[in-house]
């Protein structure tokens, strides 16, 4: 069974991403377990004392687990103010420190996002493509999800039923999943 760790770049409880990783639960491949991590909001800030200290890095710890027992990592951001959210950027920040072992270095990654702006984070996107590149995660290129209007995506429960944004979603998703068959090493 291939495990996907989705980790949603926002740390409110309705926020549309973790909605958007909620309906990929539903949308994965058969073999796939897709895991939603909520633990981002937790994490102190990246302080490089605190890190040579070693006190106080169980949450980052705890991340860093969940992304090492991981076979890919799935991403889905929120736009703030034309970029990704700090939060999100924290945890990259932590993960590719030694201290974690640099877990993301040849991971495979994909991005989504959802947005009630007219943009569907395309800039917040952007600019996690930019820092997951610099840890050398592997990301997948092509299919692109930017959901716009994320209000009208999802019903009054948090479901999505945007049946155009599912079908998306779920194409993301099969590309992901055949992404990382392909740039992750077969051992026997």
């Amino acid at each position: 069974m291939m495990r996907i760790l989705g980790i949603p770049g926002s740390v409110r409880a309705g926020s549309w991403n973790r909605r958007l990783l909620e309906a990929a639960v539903r949308l994965v491949p058969a073999d796939v377990e897709l895991v939603p991590y909520d633990g981002l909001g937790t994490l102190p800030l990246f302080d490089e004392d605190l890190e040579r200290g070693g006190d106080g890095l169980h949450a980052v710890r705890r991340l860093h687990d969940a992304v090492a027992q991981a076979d890919g990592l799935l991403f889905a951001t929120p736009e703030y103010n034309q970029s990704l959210p700090g939060v999100l950027k924290n945890a990259i920040d932590w993960l590719s420190r030694p201290v974690t072992d640099d877990v993301l270095a040849g991971r495979p990654a994909a991005i989504i996002g959802a947005t009630s702006g007219p943009w569907g984070t395309r800039l917040a996107q952007a600019e996690l493509r930019h820092v997951l590149g610099v840890t050398g995660c592997l990301l997948l290129p092509q299919p692109r999800l930017y959901v716009r209007d994320a209000a009208a995506a999802f019903d009054a429960r948090g479901a999505l039923v945007h049946e155009p944004t599912r079908k998306q979603l779920a194409e993301v998703l099969a590309a992901f999943h055949d992404w990382i068959h392909l740039v992750t090493p077969v051992t026997a």
